[in-house]
């Protein structure tokens, strides 16, 4: 069997406050709530060689990106089919989500092309977010696959895993 490595990026430095109301399959919701996610990266490598090094930071830099561009903000799920944008204009957005109306501060909303605001689909947007960022890194041909844990409590959370 092959070797393989990997790293792991997980620090207090890049967990972001956010709110959510994750929506269920019969249109009911969760009140309006909020976390401190925990984000880990981890990257499976096939070599750890001194010309297959990785760079941490250019990771770190991306992940406190979004702690940055998340944290504090209401998370939405624009895709979700109880969800119903009204009219948003620079400084508001207007929507229903199960049929109550929201009202909000458009700075502080953050859309999420996702159908829901739970931990699994927060991984995978999170990854998503990251895979624009470092597009270079994550085509690199040492990385074998890409995980993203979110944690919203300690010791429960959700992964999505990307492999090549």
């Amino acid at each position: 069997m092959p070797e393989q490595f990997e790293i792991r990026i997980r620090k207090e430095a890049l967990k972001f406050a956010a709110a959510h109301m994750t929506v269920f399959k019969d249109g009911t919701k969760e009140a309006l709530h909020g976390h401190q996610y925990l984000p880990t990266l981890t990257l499976a490598l096939k070599s750890s060689t001194f010309d297959d090094m990785v760079p941490f930071s250019d990771f770190k830099k991306a992940m406190k990106k979004i702690a940055i561009a998340w944290d504090e903000k209401v998370l939405l799920a624009t895709e979700n089919p109880h969800y119903k944008k009204i009219k948003q204009t620079r400084d508001s957005l207007e929507f229903t989500l199960c049929k109550k109306r929201y009202l909000l501060p458009r700075d502080e909303v953050v859309l999420l092309k996702t159908d829901n605001i739970t931990c699994e689909s927060l991984a995978r947007a999170y990854f998503a977010h990251l895979s624009e960022e470092l597009k270079k890194e994550f085509a690199d041909q040492n990385v074998l696959s890409i995980q993203v844990y979110i944690e919203e409590s300690p010791g429960q959370g959700a992964a999505y895993t990307y492999v090549k």
